[in-house]
């Protein structure tokens, strides 16, 4: 009876800790990341049409593709728990997409890790169990990804800024005013709409676009690293009467974030160009 009893106990107890582990497992999925958090997955050389398929087959919705670099192409795709994340508040817009470099020179792809960007962009409402389920979504459909060099301390994605001078996510520019219908109606007939590279919309009042800047201006991503390309198109969002994007010091840093201050120095004329050339749809 004795040996029963002792056999009972030590099923239930393996069976207790089977359970306990699975939960326990579950749950430090959720915990956020500690230390660095890589900016991209690396991985080999797939094409186009291929990348969007495998994009698609894993739920993904490829809305662009965009010819960042010469001999390298930016496809950008969503998904419904990106838009549900980007609907939260304005400010949060630009986390509906993602985007997914592939360099037909350099033979290698290059894909947004979505817990990076989701903390820069959603900061203090990031929500790592979304994030951390698009993440292995991505990893699934594309095996044998690696962690790009350019990382950054998870802690500090939220609140970067490239220096003491310079912006953070939420000090955004303001490149066009007016009610949302003149503003939109400007960003896709200003030069007969051949500079929006997407249009989203994420509430009735937000809609993010993918705007392309001038090809001189957009020259600079051959200076500072070709593998992170993808941040073009630039982000460019119409809400509550304002047209805003992020500024450059900010963007190109958080897209770059091993760039230091001498390689920043030799664009230092591109933030300004970019403004220049994001508010010309809207004069």
């Amino acid at each position: 009876m004795s040996k029963l009893l002792t056999l009972a106990f030590s099923i239930s107890f393996l069976t207790f800790i089977g359970f306990t582990g699975i939960t326990a497992e579950a749950k430090a999925s959720n915990d956020e990341p500690k230390g660095d958090v890589s900016a991209y997955f690396q991985g080999a050389y797939i094409s186009v049409s291929d990348a969007e398929s495998k994009l698609t087959a894993a739920g993904f919705e490829v809305i662009s593709m965009y010819s960042s670099v010469k001999k390298g192409k930016t496809i950008i795709f969503t998904s419904p728990a990106l838009k549900k994340e980007a609907a939260k508040k304005p400010i949060r817009a630009n986390i509906a997409v993602l985007r997914l470099f592939v360099d037909d020179k350099e033979k290698t792809i290059s894909l947004a890790n979505p817990v990076y960007f989701g903390k820069a962009y959603m900061q203090d409402d990031y929500n790592h169990a979304t994030f951390s389920a698009i993440k292995a979504k991505l990893e699934k459909a594309f095996p044998g990804l690696k962690n790009s060099k350019d990382k950054m301390e998870f802690e500090d994605l939220g609140d970067f800024r490239f220096t003491m001078m310079h912006p953070r996510y939420h000090e955004v520019e303001v490149v066009g005013e007016g009610s949302n219908a003149e503003l939109l109606k400007k960003a896709r007939n200003y030069k007969k709409g051949k500079l929006v590279a997407f249009e989203l919309k994420i509430t009735d009042d937000t809609t993010l676009f993918g705007y392309g800047i001038g090809r001189g201006t957009q020259r600079f991503v051959k200076k500072i690293g070709r593998a992170n390309a993808g941040l073009l198109p630039w982000p460019l969002v119409i809400s509550g009467g304002k047209a805003t994007v992020l500024k450059a010091e900010y963007y190109i840093a958080m897209n770059y974030p091993l760039l230091g201050m001498g390689k920043f120095a030799t664009i230092a004329l591109v933030p300004g160009n970019v403004i220049k050339d994001l508010k010309k749809p809207f004069k």
